[in-house]
């Protein structure tokens, strides 16, 4: 004999859960998508949460720059609300990015090795959303571009990531539109290469600084500030896991390691908003 499936019958107050096709909710956010993107290589039991908390983490790149780019734009049309909006934003999402290393921040030698040669030459020094991310901060190096040759798609976008003004570029032109004086030597700058710290930028900081706290520009300080502390403790949480699971092993991808991530946290994000305070 066989079965039918019983009508479906909506108890009152109930969702609505019958649809014709798939769910708006997937059919949204893709979930289906995301939760078969993980394909172990090993058959260590723990490699599944390295893998999902990696991919969680390039999400969370993604959206940080998103609003980092939405904040330059703001800035170009000196649309400070938009601008401290999204770097508000972008803090909360750095919180949770933070906060992804919790699975991976206890791992032993003896745990990350069990999978560790799934990895082969993988590193996420080599995650081109976190490249953006720098970019953004002005690290730029044309060098960081190489890996991703064989992905062109990837490579035109950090190509023009590069050449870009990046988000600090975005804040000082502003504040130039506002009356201060920031170099030309600055403004005029090739994009494309590394910022290096400006005696006349920390005077203008300085000055910010010893104004009104209210003041758009205090606030664009302090917001950046904000920005800058959290991706420093990212460098910091990277690095600490990174000691404690490995030691002072070669990364990797090749790279020195921890001694790599220890000159990575050592740099100031936004560099004169931190020595200005000296000097008010």
């Amino acid at each position: 004999m066989s079965h039918q499936p019983a009508p479906y019958e909506a108890e009152p107050d109930a969702p609505n859960l019958d649809f014709q096709g798939t769910t708006p909710y997937e059919d949204y956010v893709q979930a289906s998508v995301l939760t078969h993107l993980q394909h172990p290589l090993s058959d260590d039991p723990g490699e599944m949460a390295f893998l999902v908390t990696t991919q969680v983490m390039e999400l969370w790149f993604t959206v940080i720059v998103h609003e980092w780019q939405t904040a330059a734009q703001a800035l170009r049309e000196d649309d400070l609300p938009t601008a401290l909006a999204a770097l508000k934003r972008s803090t909360y999402e750095l919180e949770s990015l933070n906060a992804s290393w919790k699975p991976l921040a206890h791992l032993t030698p003896a745990q990350f090795n069990a999978y560790r040669s799934a990895l082969g030459e993988g590193s996420g020094f080599q995650s081109a959303m976190y490249r953006r991310m720098e970019f953004l901060l002005g690290e730029k190096s044309a060098s960081m571009l190489v890996p991703h040759r064989g992905a062109p798609r990837v490579h035109a976008e950090l190509e023009k990531a590069l050449t870009e003004p990046s988000l600090y570029d975005e804040v000082l032109r502003h504040l130039a539109r506002q009356g201060f004086a920031i170099p030309e030597s600055v403004l005029d700058r090739d994009p494309a290469r590394r910022y290096e710290p400006d005696p006349a930028v920390e005077r203008v900081w300085q000055e910010i600084y010893s104004g009104p706290e209210d003041s758009g520009p205090a606030r664009l300080g302090e917001a950046l500030t904000e920005v800058a502390e959290l991706v420093w403790r990212w460098r910091n949480d990277h690095l600490v896991a990174t000691r404690r699971a490995m030691g002072a092993k070669t990364g990797t991808g090749g790279s020195a390691g921890v001694a790599w991530l220890e000159k990575r946290a050592a740099k100031n994000v936004f560099p004169e908003l931190w020595t200005a305070r000296s000097h008010v």
